[in-house]
């Protein structure tokens, strides 16, 4: 049923594939949205999971250095070879140990290795549930960093900032728990698992509210991870620029 009582705890799954040179900066802005969050709630619990998918770089090795001795951060192992698949595992992980009850007032949320949230990422999610949000979709930025110039203003004249934005992104999900294991979790997609789980939870009459309040920065690399994913989509958007003539 839609709605629920007051987030008493959070849980963030972060999934990698070989994101060496990424993770490290991921990593450390998810622990300070986490101390904010905590700072602002001091009873809130926060389960931070981290999902080596089959990472033959450095990335455990990066990992293991931030979380270490850090009793929040789980970092998991797996060869699921599918970002999805690593989001939904990362899921049921943080459940372990819940009982059912306890899914109604626990929030999940997910970025991805190559993302940098805001400081204020958890605490907003947080606030918008208790305010009647069962699922939020947040937005992202490219990095200009990683980006040809003419390819970012082509983005950015495709995806405006602004609240009820129609975009669905991995990088900047959150959901409660209940609605999320009531729409079935992330299907077992190769592609777009995560539209098709917010096409769920609309269908089943869940809220959810899509937000710029929460911007995330992500790689504007696009060298695909993932088939049909945000990078394949900015290479596409950089296909379709023509390419500057010499004079």
């Amino acid at each position: 049923m839609p709605g629920g009582p007051e987030i008493n705890s959070v849980a963030v799954v972060m999934p990698a594939h070989n994101e060496d040179q990424h993770i490290g900066k991921a990593l450390v802005a998810l622990k300070a949205a986490a101390d904010a969050l905590q700072r602002e709630h001091q009873d809130m619990e926060a389960r931070l999971v981290v999902v080596l998918d089959h990472c033959t770089d450095r990335s455990a090795e990066i990992a293991a250095a931030h979380t270490s001795g850090d009793p929040r951060f789980r970092v998991i192992g797996v060869k699921l070879r599918s970002t999805g698949a690593s989001r939904g595992f990362g899921f049921r992980s943080a459940l372990e140990g819940v009982p059912g009850e306890k899914a109604e007032s626990m929030w999940f949320t997910t970025t991805d290795a190559d993302s940098t949230v805001p400081r204020h990422w958890l605490t907003r999610q947080v606030e918008l549930a208790n305010a009647g949000a069962d699922a939020i979709l947040g937005s992202v930025e490219p990095d200009p960093a990683d980006m040809d110039p003419r390819v970012l203003r082509r983005w950015l004249d495709l995806h405006p900032f602004r609240e009820d934005h129609p975009h669905v992104y991995g990088a900047n999900l959150g959901i409660r728990a209940s609605a999320y294991l009531a729409a079935g979790g992330f299907p077992k997609l190769r592609t777009h698992e995560d539209r098709v789980l917010v096409e769920r939870l609309r269908h089943q009459d869940f809220t959810v509210t899509a937000t710029d309040s929460i911007r995330v920065l992500t790689s504007g690399r696009t060298l695909a991870r993932a088939p049909e994913g945000f990078a394949a989509h900015l290479r596409s958007l950089a296909t379709d620029i023509p390419a500057a003539v010499s004079g």
